[in-house]
């Protein structure tokens, strides 16, 4: 490979970091249709130059131009998952809402719906509050959060494993 070739498939992959911030692995080797080798030479490079940071989010490697905060990394690597974004949006449009009513809203299981807010609080992007018996979700970053959610699309496979499950959370309802 020559030297011109390897800046234009880095810079590729350094573009589409920076236009997708908090992209994984996979989505890099899919959408750019590079072979994984390749993508990972061109990773290593990026973060030694400190062009490109690695974040290892929710048992994926995520990455982002460095210019993004700690919050905002783990925030991303979240609303990239759709059910997550869907859960956000409703907490941006409703306000708070109790655990319950969202799930409703959003049209999910519960236990999906609380396996996506456990994620949320621990990014600390969601806070649970008690009110009585009642457990109630608002945003701990509105503003900071609605930025976000507009930079994070899931991308077809995000989605597709999100559809599955509320898919199996019906059938199982039924």
């Amino acid at each position: 490979m020559t030297e011109a070739t390897e800046n234009t498939t880095r810079r590729a992959i350094h573009d589409h970091i920076r236009d997708r911030p908090g992209v994984h692995f996979n989505e890099l080797t899919r959408v750019l249709d590079l072979a994984p080798g390749q993508v990972q030479y061109h990773l290593k490079r990026l973060t030694r130059s400190d062009r490109v940071v690695a974040a290892d989010l929710f048992g994926r490697t995520h990455y982002y131009p460095p210019e993004y905060d700690d919050w905002e990394r783990a925030a991303l690597a979240l609303l990239h998952r759709e059910t997550s974004a869907d859960i956000v949006a409703e907490l941006l449009a409703a306000g708070p809402l109790g655990a319950g009513e969202t799930a409703e809203r959003v049209g999910i299981a519960r236990s999906t719906c609380s396996w996506h807010v456990d994620r949320l609080v621990e990014a600390d992007v969601v806070r649970k509050e008690r009110d009585g018996n009642r457990v109630v979700l608002t945003l701990a970053e509105p503003e900071r959060t609605a930025r976000l959610l507009q930079r994070a699309e899931p991308s077809l496979p995000e989605r597709l494993v999100d559809r599955f499950t509320r898919l199996v959370d019906s059938l199982l309802a039924e």
